[in-house]
C-alpha cells in the first residue's frame, strides 16, 4: 500500500514544553486510512490535522463501534526519537478489532505509517524532562445507517499530542475508592478490548469517586462484586509479603502493555509474581495483618501510579507509609529509563522512529 503525504501550509505554534497538560494540544498532521468491502484498507495518507466530517447517521455515533490505542514517543538525550513496544499496540488494536467486528489492519504497515507521521511532526515531540508525545490510533464505523449491525466502512486515523504528567499529582501517590455498586464490564463482554464503551461505562463511578475526594475508582467483578479487576483506566498491582500480585487476565481486563512490562521486569529481578484472582477482602486482611506493602497502577499514560489510600465501604486504610513505595519507584525508574534512552534495553522493547 502506498502512503501519500500532504504537508500543512499553516503550521501551528509549538507549545511550551514546561507547561504541558495531557491530551489538550495536537500536532500539525494526522494519518488517515479508509476501509470498504470492495477495496479493503486503502487511501493511506498523512495530511494536515483537520476535523472529520460525518453524516448525522454515521454508525459510530449511534452504536459505538470503535476501537483505539494509546502509546508514546520519547525524545532521548542523544537527540533520537523512539517508541516503546509499539508492535504490541498494533497487535492489541487488531485484537480489539476482532472483538467488535472491525476489519483487521496490516500491523507492519500501520507502524510504518505511524513512524512517518512522527518523523514529519518530530518538532512536536517535547524535550522537557518526563514529557512525551502521546499517540492515539483510532478506528470508527462510518456507514450512514440506523440499524444494529457491523458497519461496512471504516476510518482509521492517528493523532499526536504532546503531553506532560497524566495526573496533576505527577508521580505521587493517589487515593482510590473501591465500589461494589458500579461495574465497568462483565465476563463475555468487551472488557479486554480498548473500545470507547468501556470508558463510557466507567465515567459515572469515577465521578462518584472524585466527589468523595478520590482520584480513581477500583473496579470489582460484575458477578460477585468481590474480585478486583482494574483501577480507573489502569491495571492494578499489589505487593503482599514480598510477592507481586495482580488480577489474572480473563476477558474483562485490558491486557496492559505496561502491566506486561512490569511483570517481565519483576521476573527478571527474581521478584515472586502471582497472576491470579484476588478479592478486596484479601487485600484488606493483608493490610490488617501487616502484609500489604504497596499498591500501584500501571498504564501507558501514567506509567506507574502509586496508591497512598484505599477506601472500601467504611474503612479507609493508608498503604505503607502513604508515600511512593520502593517497588513502585523501581519499576517507574526502570521503565522510564528505557523509554527515554537513559538505560539499556535488554528486552528489545525500543523501536527507533528514524532508522540509522
Amino acid at each position: 500500500m502506498n502512503l501519500k503525504t500532504t504537508k500543512t501550509e499553516s503550521p501551528k505554534q509549538l507549545p511550551d514544553d514546561s507547561k504541558l497538560g495531557f491530551g489538550q494540544l495536537f500536532s500539525d498532521h494526522m494519518f488517515n486510512m479508509d476501509y470498504s468491502p470492495e477495496q479493503g484498507w486503502h487511501n493511506a495518507r498523512i495530511e494536515p490535522y483537520a476535523p472529520i466530517v460525518m453524516d448525522p447517521a454515521t454508525m459510530v455515533l449511534h452504536y459505538g463501534q470503535a476501537i483505539f490505542e494509546g502509546l508514546k514517543a520519547y525524545w532521548t538525550s542523544n537527540g533520537k526519537i523512539q517508541l516503546f513496544r509499539p508492535e504490541r499496540n498494533m497487535s492489541r488494536l487488531n485484537h480489539s478489532a476482532r472483538l467488535v467486528c472491525i476489519p483487521e489492519v496490516d500491523e507492519a504497515f500501520l507502524l510504518y505509517a505511524l513512524k512517518e507521521l512522527i518523523a514529519i511532526d518530530k518538532e512536536w515531540v517535547p524535550r522537557a524532562p518526563e514529557t512525551s508525545l502521546y499517540i492515539r490510533p483510532t478506528v470508527i464505523a462510518t456507514d450512514p445507517y440506523l440499524g444494529v449491525r457491523p458497519s461496512h466502512t471504516y476510518r482509521l486515523f492517528i493523532i499526536l499530542s504532546p503531553v506532560g504528567a497524566y495526573y496533576p499529582e505527577g508521580f505521587n501517590p493517589v487515593k482510590i475508592w473501591v465500589t461494589d455498586k458500579y461495574v465497568r464490564t462483565a465476563p463475555g463482554g468487551v472488557g479486554e478490548a480498548k473500545t470507547p464503551a468501556n470508558y463510557a461505562a466507567s465515567l459515572y463511578g469515577a465521578e462518584v469517586a472524585k466527589g468523595l475526594g478520590y482520584t480513581q475508582v477500583l473496579w470489582l467483578d460484575a458477578i460477585e462484586h468481590r474480585y478486583i479487576e482494574e483501577v480507573g483506566t489502569m491495571n492494578i498491582l499489589f505487593v503482599i509479603n514480598g510477592t507481586l500480585v495482580t488480577p489474572r487476565l480473563g476477558g474483562s481486563i485490558l491486557p496492559g502493555i505496561t502491566r506486561d512490562s512490569v511483570l517481565t521486569l519483576a521476573r527478571d529481578w527474581n521478584i515472586p509474581v502471582q497472576e491470579r484472582s484476588i478479592t478486596i477482602d484479601e487485600v484488606m486482611t493483608a493490610h490488617k495483618d501487616g502484609f500489604l506493602q504497596e499498591i500501584f497502577g500501571s498504564g501507558t499514560a501514567a506509567v506507574i501510579s502509586p496508591v497512598s489510600h484505599l477506601a472500601w465501604r467504611d474503612d479507609v486504610v493508608m498503604v505503607g507509609d502513604g508515600k511512593v513505595g520502593p517497588v513502585a519507584q523501581k519499576f517507574y525508574d526502570a521503565i522510564t529509563d528505557i523509554q527515554y534512552g537513559r538505560a539499556e534495553d535488554p528486552f528489545g522493547w525500543i523501536v527507533p522512529v528514524e532508522e540509522e
